[in-house]
């Protein structure tokens, strides 16, 4: 079945974080929209959570208007128990774009080698020699995303290393899995979404967010509408102070998502002696555990996300945060072929956590309003453009 807007027209989809939205961004819808004039643009975006750890600096509400205002047609959430590692996100974030009815997908990537992208994906779904390399990797104390481009260099003499590479290959493994009718395409990535190294208008958001923490202007970076919504903007080290007392005061972390008992027994070690979360992060870290594992490891405990909770990878709703006439029309084509909860409203069933970790989010105190803050997770319509 098409499902196609108009004529030629094709369902692009996308999965961001914008924390926050800056011109490689921009360049990333301009370059969608040069490619496929007549395209809907269907975003999939994180809340709160970030993959690789991080809080966002602004609320979803706020990014999904940047979005719309600049061009994209149709914003969904990315439910947070999918915030895990790349094949996690990759696994509720393509079924969403599935569920959607998104013919492509159109994602940043380093190589910018989709061919190859495509090779490694099926090497890592049918050969048996990679499955075995990776635990032999893991085995030796290597953690798994190096465990993952070792395997794969000894298999086929190419090396995957970097962050969009490796989140792109989630992306095209999820596909060939699940036998979704998704083609993946890869826009070419300069900057590295890791560097803190300013290197032009066009600069990754890691780079951005040391700015922000610093006090320094990040006008050059950031287009004027995203700008203007980077106000009172947060931090995960806000909230150093909540999780330490979480910490001293849980018997056993290893409920929740991440914490096995060798992380347990290193952040119980080091709690009081860190002051921030980038000194607890130092003193706990080895080789088995990337950084960014470990982040993501104190945000789920920051904010009680269980173990029990992440197991559950079904996805039971997609939650529409926003959309514009186009977006609209395409919505009401397909709905009734959507077979899981289209939310358009605040459901306790689905949302009750994201009002908890919102909830704790306002004890920031940047926020000085906090009973409107937390209301606007329930009360806070789709975002018309």
């Amino acid at each position: 079945m098409c499902y196609s807007i108009d004529g030629d027209s094709m369902n692009i989809g996308i999965i961001c974080e914008y924390n926050p939205f800056h011109y490689g961004h921009l360049y990333h819808l301009n370059k969608i929209k040069e490619m496929y004039p007549n395209s809907n643009i269907i975003l999939v975006l994180t809340g709160w959570i970030c993959e690789r750890g991080e809080l966002s600096l602004i609320d979803k509400f706020k990014k999904t208007e940047i979005a719309l205002n600049y061009g994209v047609n149709l914003v969904v959430e990315l439910p947070y128990k999918f915030i895990q590692s790349a094949d996690y996100f990759a696994k509720g974030a393509i079924e969403i774009l599935n569920k959607l009815k998104c013919d492509t997908i159109v994602f940043g990537s380093e190589s910018n080698d989709i061919t190859t992208l495509v090779n490694l994906a099926n090497i890592s779904i049918n050969n048996k020699e990679y499955d075995t390399l990776v635990k032999k990797y893991t085995n030796e104390g290597l953690n798994y995303p190096t465990s993952l481009s070792k395997a794969l260099k000894d298999i086929s003499g190419i090396t995957v290393d970097k962050p969009n590479d490796l989140l792109g290959l989630s992306y095209v493994k999820e596909i060939i899995k699940n036998n979704y009718n998704i083609t993946p395409i890869t826009i070419k990535r300069d900057t590295d979404y890791n560097s803190k190294e300013i290197e032009g208008k066009i600069t990754s958001a890691t780079s951005i967010r040391e700015l922000l923490k610093s006090g320094k202007s990040i006008k050059k970076y950031v287009p004027k509408f995203s700008l203007d919504r980077l106000k009172d903007v947060i931090f995960l080290d806000d909230y150093f102070q909540y999780l330490k007392y979480k910490i001293i005061s849980t018997k056993d972390l290893t409920i929740y998502q991440g914490v096995d008992i060798n992380i347990q027994n290193r952040i119980k070690k080091y709690i009081n002696e860190a002051s921030s979360i980038d000194e607890l992060l130092e003193l706990i870290k080895t080789k088995r555990y990337t950084y960014n594992r470990l982040k993501r490891t104190l945000v789920y405990i920051l904010f009680s996300i269980t173990k029990i909770e992440c197991s559950n990878l079904k996805l039971d709703y997609i939650r529409i945060l926003g959309f514009d006439k186009k977006g609209a029309n395409h919505l009401n084509k397909i709905k009734k072929d959507i077979d899981i909860k289209l939310l358009t409203t605040y459901d306790d069933k689905y949302l009750n956590k994201d009002l908890n970790i919102n909830t704790i989010i306002s004890l920031n105190s940047k926020i000085k309003d906090k009973k409107s803050f937390i209301e606007k997770e329930y009360k806070e319509k789709p975002i018309i453009r």
